[in-house]
């Protein structure tokens, strides 16, 4: 009997999971869920969801409750959506990522009720408290619990290293200079193969010292020092040197027993590519992948700027009439113009997209190109056989999906850490091309048609530019699939993981 009641009394490990709003942090950690999970029915993920009132566009809030209210998932995850924190509460004109980060500080107080109720749980251990680049508030919630800490970066490891960095760098570069830096000027930290220039940093850095983007950037980047561990969405062969930094850090720090914790970088579990498998299958998926079916092999330009990003409506014209100018087939998810490149993201758009093409442009190009507005199922269209080449924004989960299914691109950064990533697809892996702006009174400048056109035939033509860049792509895809084989780099770190979490 009393076997039997032990039995009955187990409680089952739990992971709390709290993304910060946006799709792009919170698929990968719905992916990243889905494989703790898989084969373990007794280990359990709850989500802890923050929202915001006009948090994306109605195209990505239907993918958010898409996700959420997916009958596929296992019942062992699950979400506890939050109160909506208006919008307007936040501070005006803010920055994106600052917007993002006082988001989920509006919402602690229901945070550390929804894990009051889980640590009070007969049926449930909580083992660890994952959490969102942004949201990394709930880190005192996480001491006052007693609980294991991690970061899940949905970026890539190099933009891991410049965070880990920048303190640093503020101390040092950043603050001598008063402020008076060349964009052109170059700053290197460890494992960058390449130095980059200030203007190819991260958003906030770009930020007067002095105003509250910069310093909640810069609080952010110190907060990851505090945590346990650091789970990021790449691979060994992707970001080798910004990897093997990171660690060389870490195992110099324990080796000197330095116990201030400020300097001390978080052990990093390097467990990418988590890509999705599928997307929703709306209206949009069917005419993109029948009109597909329809192309011939690698014909076809396939053109997104993420779930966020926006264009002006010059630079909109431009992209149109360099396609025209182009003469190769494209496959355009087109969304209605904002002078901000990340102005989808915590903005609903109502507006028609297509009635923002330069007039006759659909009709002139529909046999073609195909155009649709707001959304495409981009998994599914990288996966095809007829996509020949991607051009994009440079998010971190576009630019894996593209790595996993072979797929050259163009780089068109727009906002975030976009830049960073465009100079290492370009630079580094060069698996990219990038036009060129046309640049006045030090602005971001507009990418002509002219321009567009001939990175477009560079890209899509017959050339040994091309096919090189072919070649190093396809050695990234089948180095991504063997990451995630059973003695590849990325399963090896997820089992240190588990066995860290004592849950396998």
């Amino acid at each position: 009997m009393i076997p039997m009641m032990e039995k009955m009394e187990k409680k089952h490990p739990c992971i709390v999971m709290v993304p910060s709003p946006g799709l792009s942090h919170l698929i990968p950690l719905v992916e990243f869920a889905k494989m703790l999970v898989h084969d373990d029915d007794e280990l359990n993920v709850k989500f802890i969801v923050p929202t915001l009132s006009s948090s994306s566009s109605s195209s990505s809030s239907s993918s958010m409750n898409s996700i959420l209210n997916n009958s596929d998932l296992p019942p062992n995850i699950t979400f506890t959506v939050l109160p909506q924190v208006n919008v307007e509460d936040l501070p005006v004109k803010s920055q994106t990522s600052t917007q993002i980060r006082f988001a989920v500080k509006h919402s602690l107080p229901f945070i550390h009720q929804q894990l009051t109720s889980f640590m009070s749980s007969t049926t449930h251990h909580i083992v660890a408290l994952v959490f969102s680049i942004f949201a990394t508030d709930v880190l005192d919630l996480a001491k006052e619990f007693n609980l294991l800490t991690y970061v899940f970066f949905a970026s890539g490891a190099s933009l891991l290293s410049f965070c880990l960095y920048l303190p640093y760098l503020d101390e040092t570069v950043f603050s001598t200079t008063n402020n008076t830096m060349s964009l052109t000027e170059t700053v290197n930290f460890p494992g960058c193969v390449v130095p980059f220039q200030i203007k190819d940093l991260p958003d906030p850095v770009l930020y007067e010292r002095s105003s509250e983007v910069y310093k909640s950037f810069l609080n952010v980047c110190r907060t990851h020092s505090l945590v346990d561990g650091a789970i990021v969405n790449t691979f060994t062969h992707l970001e080798s040197e910004a990897i093997a930094a990171i660690q060389q850090q870490q195992q110099q720090q324990r080796e000197a027993n330095d116990r201030n914790t400020d300097k001390v970088p978080p052990f990093v579990y390097p467990i990418g590519p988590i890509i999705q498998s599928e997307t929703s299958n709306d209206v949009n998926r069917l005419e993109c992948l029948r009109w597909l079916d329809n192309q011939p092999p690698r014909s076809v330009l396939y053109i997104s700027f993420g779930s966020g990003g926006t264009l002006s409506q010059e630079q909109l014209n431009e992209i149109a009439f360099g396609l025209e100018m182009s003469g190769h087939k494209f496959l355009w998810v087109v969304r209605a113009p904002n002078e901000y490149g990340g102005g989808a993201y915590l903005n609903e758009q109502k507006e028609d997209p297509l009635h923002h093409l330069p007039s006759g442009f659909v009709e002139r190009t529909k046999g073609e190109g195909l155009v649709v507005p707001s959304w495409a199922p981009q998994v599914e269209i990288l996966g095809h056989g007829s996509t020949s080449a991607f051009l994009s924004h440079c998010g971190w989960n576009s630019i894996l999906e593209s790595v996993v299914h072979g797929v050259p691109m163009i780089a068109w950064p727009l906002f975030a850490e976009q830049r960073m990533n465009a100079v290492l697809l370009k630079e580094v892996l060069k698996v990219a091309l990038m036009p060129e702006k046309v640049v006045d009174n030090d602005e971001d400048g507009i990418v002509k048609r002219e321009e567009i056109a001939r990175v477009i035939k560079r890209m899509m033509e017959e050339n040994e530019e091309g096919l090189e860049m072919r070649k190093r792509i396809k050695h990234l895809s089948d180095a991504a699939a063997a990451a995630l084989t059973q003695n590849g780099s990325s399963t090896k770190a997820f089992s240190t993981l588990k066995q860290k979490w004592k849950i396998v």
